[in-house]
């Protein structure tokens, strides 16, 4: 039992597990974090926890394919849209309930801090945004009974429809008018999600999770429609120091095009890699800090969209 002892204070690894990436951006592909959270993967053995989280990451290279897109040869005006910058300072707050060692549910409550910056079609100066709002919240539930020791469960829940969508541009040519839908803090759907998770000892110094959730629109809202998204992690953490959890993961994220009227067809959908090496450390035997950073090892993305060259998350967790 000394990985489940132990595993209460690891590094928050299951985000990708609860689909707590936001829907892909109209031409910026996934404009949020995919890490990780063992809060939910490894599970709470009973009672109440919570997580704060902050994530910044600035999504300033732009792309198309699997490569680099030069702005500087792009003639302005131009008939595409040339996005410049998105700078993201995200907040999650995550509760879980666990009434026994089987069962749990957990929310997600998201805050997005969002500054965009792009040239629209026919336009030659800079319009820009500037969103601060609630997301959409999400509830899943979770199972840890098919195997003796609880080491699989499944994931099985619901994003609501609860952040805003009709948030306009404040500045430039483009002001007053509608900010792209799926840069808005809510996609205005309900999205259905599905997941499984295993985990492990290898040996007596390491531990190893992987997860998989989809993540399923069930409808489309005012004519727009996100893309359904596949999250994958693996990840690894090095548990005999006493009070410091060394741990890395691999994360995809792939995503389909958005569809809809007011959906950027061309400029949606992606497959993206990350490799994200962290670090927790116990400060009491109830509560727990953390760090990650986030490096894009593969990015594939539709058409033209803007992606980061990092990432930046830390966090408190803590047992109520």
């Amino acid at each position: 039992m000394r990985f489940t002892h132990r595993a209460m204070f690891a590094a928050p690894l299951a985000l990708a597990a609860l689909g707590l990436v936001p829907a892909a951006a109209l031409a910026c592909s996934s404009c949020g974090c995919t890490l990780s959270n063992d809060m939910f993967a490894t599970g709470n053995p009973g009672g109440f926890s919570a997580d704060l989280r902050f994530d910044y990451f600035n999504q300033d290279q732009l792309r198309t394919g699997t490569g680099k897109f030069d702005r500087g040869s792009a003639e302005i005006p131009n008939e595409r849209e040339i996005q410049q910058e998105t700078i993201n300072r995200n907040y999650n707050l995550f509760l879980d309930y666990a009434p026994n060692a089987d069962w749990g549910i957990a929310a997600q409550i998201p805050y997005f801090n969002r500054y965009h910056t792009t040239i629209a079609p026919g336009d030659e100066d800079i319009s820009t945004s500037h969103t601060k709002s609630i997301g959409d919240v999400r509830l899943v539930a979770r199972y840890r009974g098919l195997a003796s020791d609880r080491s699989v469960g499944v994931l099985f829940g619901l994003k609501l429809a609860t952040g805003s969508f009709h948030n306009n541009f404040i500045a430039g040519p483009q002001e007053g008018e509608p900010l792209d839908r799926g840069l808005q803090p809510g996609t205005g759907t309900t999205d259905l999600l599905v997941g499984a998770y295993t985990f492990g000892a290898v040996n007596r110094d390491w531990d190893y999770f992987g997860e998989a959730i989809l993540q399923q629109p069930l409808n489309s809202r005012e004519e727009f429609r996100p893309g359904t998204g596949l999250n994958v992690s693996v990840g690894a953490r090095y548990m005999s120091f006493e009070s410091v959890t060394p741990q890395v993961q691999l994360n995809m994220r792939a995503e389909r095009r958005e569809s809809g009227l007011n959906a950027d067809v061309e400029n949606s959908g992606a497959t993206l890699v990350y490799f994200s090496p962290g670090v927790t450390v116990k400060i009491t035997p109830k509560s727990s800090a953390y760090g990650f950073l986030q490096l894009p090892i593969y990015q594939r993305v539709n058409g033209l969209q803007i992606e980061s060259r990092y990432s930046i998350s830390f966090g408190m967790r803590f047992a109520l």
